[in-house]
């Protein structure tokens, strides 16, 4: 999957259109011109707020009512969202990367609403002295003031969160969670955490924030060129387990 998304995805993705458009330039104008304007042009399309909103948009799931009550859901289960190394804000090394303090904070929300128990899932990706998990914790602990009951730290992959963290919960008896990530990336996640075993309700956050209007929503920018490259990474996530399903039917 790593070297998929390396090969498949902006920039590396425009980066060979338009080179190869350029090797095919002399023999073949057309085609060879057609390349080169699709790689500059597709790169340039999707940093726009328009691209990267309908990217995401077509991820996302419904969201959780505005009080959630989380009928069934023996557990919520956050999901690690990637580190920011050596921070030292906060002086435990490393510390959440933004995408996890966004689902720490409606995750705390969620089991303050509700009462139920959480656990926090993430490992050492790269052998990292901590696991994100125990991260997570200290967050919500010292940041949130919510406690954390479980802390899954082995998983370095979302299918791992899912099988590691039905293992810990089969142990308490629980089969219904409330799963906490991304809006663009939760019904991946979901489907990992019921092929697990588990009843998953999700519990989405971070939702795509519609484009301005008029010409503002065809303005390129860094920032909506990485979302759009994010949600591409999803779609391509989406593919391959599609792929997977037809080839064992």
């Amino acid at each position: 999957m790593a070297l998929l998304e390396t090969l498949l995805l902006p920039p590396l993705l425009n980066a060979w259109l338009i080179l190869l458009g350029g090797l095919l330039w002399m023999r073949r104008q057309l085609i060879g011109g057609l390349l080169v304007v699709l790689g500059l042009g597709g790169l340039v399309a999707l940093a726009t707020p328009l691209a990267s909103h309908a990217l995401r948009q077509g991820l996302e799931p419904p969201a959780l009512a505005a009080s959630p009550r989380l009928d069934g859901a023996g557990a919520i289960v956050i999901l690690g969202g990637g580190r920011d190394y050596a921070a030292p804000e906060f002086g435990w090394g490393d510390a959440p990367a933004n995408a996890t303090w966004r689902r720490l904070a409606y995750g705390a929300f969620l089991h303050r609403r509700s009462g139920r128990p959480i656990l926090v899932s993430g490992g050492r990706v790269h052998d990292e002295h901590s696991a994100e998990a125990s991260l997570m914790a200290a967050a919500l602990r010292e940041v949130f003031e919510v406690p954390v009951r479980w802390l899954e730290g082995r998983s370095a992959s979302t299918a791992e969160n899912a099988r590691f963290s039905a293992e810990m919960l089969a142990a308490e008896g629980i089969g219904h969670v409330a799963l906490v990530s991304q809006a663009w990336h939760l019904p991946r996640a979901a489907a990992a955490f019921e092929r697990a075993g588990l009843t998953v309700t999700p519990a989405p956050t971070e939702f795509a924030s519609p484009p301005p209007g008029g010409l503002a929503a065809w303005r390129p920018s860094a920032y909506h060129l990485h979302q759009s490259t994010r949600a591409l990474r999803e779609w391509l996530g989406r593919g391959e387990l599609w792929l997977k399903d037809e080839l064992l039917r």
